[in-house]
């Protein structure tokens, strides 16, 4: 995957500079999770999940209208960005520092960033997490201790911006697992148009109340309304 990246000079990314950063189609990453330093990453093809048009098996379908989970929005971001930086067999290190962890927890508490957690016996065992500016949400990670569970989250996620009129979602990079869900790699210059597009109209931002449960047959319903 190829990207620009530029060293983050700033000594302290406040909340506000995250967000013109995003507006502007870049994201931060460090190269470890124990490196303090970030830089500031522009991909030349731009992962994104399409709205309209998600691929959704009629496999998954199933697991999802099957309740399998109990899926809760904002419930416990703290326990997502763990998770989501933990290492794994496909992934020994990961780009979460805690520069990241604690930036996207300032923007969790003034209503920027989002979880979608699917829980089972009391436990949280897949989910993700992303930052909504607009009508744009951006998808940072996403994790899985269950088979499915992190899949389940996405096609809620799906559901809850189709029914909140937002207008991209941005996986940043393609990944051989995004594939799967119709995941277009899109040029620089385009995205940008996507970008300004989306932040033009702004979502609504009621989606994530904790309190709005969304069913299994509810969430599949919203993916594949035409």
């Amino acid at each position: 995957m190829k990207a620009r990246s530029i060293p983050v000079r700033t000594p302290e990314i406040t909340p506000e500079i995250m967000l013109r950063a995003y507006a502007a189609g870049i994201f931060p990453m460090a190269e470890t999770a124990d490196d303090p330093n970030l830089f500031w990453v522009e991909p030349d093809l731009r992962g994104v999940i399409p709205l309209e048009g998600f691929h959704l098996s009629s496999r998954l379908a199933r697991t999802v209208r099957s309740d399998r989970f109990e899926v809760r929005v904002d419930s416990d971001f703290d326990a997502v960005i763990a998770a989501c930086a933990e290492p794994r067999a496909d992934r020994p290190d990961t780009w979460i520092n805690r520069r990241i962890r604690d930036i996207f927890g300032a923007l969790f508490r003034i209503g920027h960033v989002h979880t979608v957690e699917c829980w089972r016996e009391g436990r949280l065992v897949g989910g993700l997490y992303g930052l909504a500016l607009g009508g744009a949400f951006f998808g940072e990670s996403m994790f899985h201790r269950e088979t499915d569970a992190s899949k389940v989250a996405l096609v809620h996620l799906v559901a809850r911006l189709r029914l909140g009129g937002y207008r991209l979602l941005d996986a940043q990079f393609q990944t051989a697992h995004l594939a799967q869900f119709g995941t277009q790699e899109v040029p620089r210059a385009a995205y940008q148009l996507l970008l300004e597009r989306a932040l033009a109209t702004p979502g609504n931002a009621a989606i994530w109340s904790p309190g709005q449960r969304v069913s299994g047959a509810q969430a599949v319903a919203g993916v594949l309304v035409g």
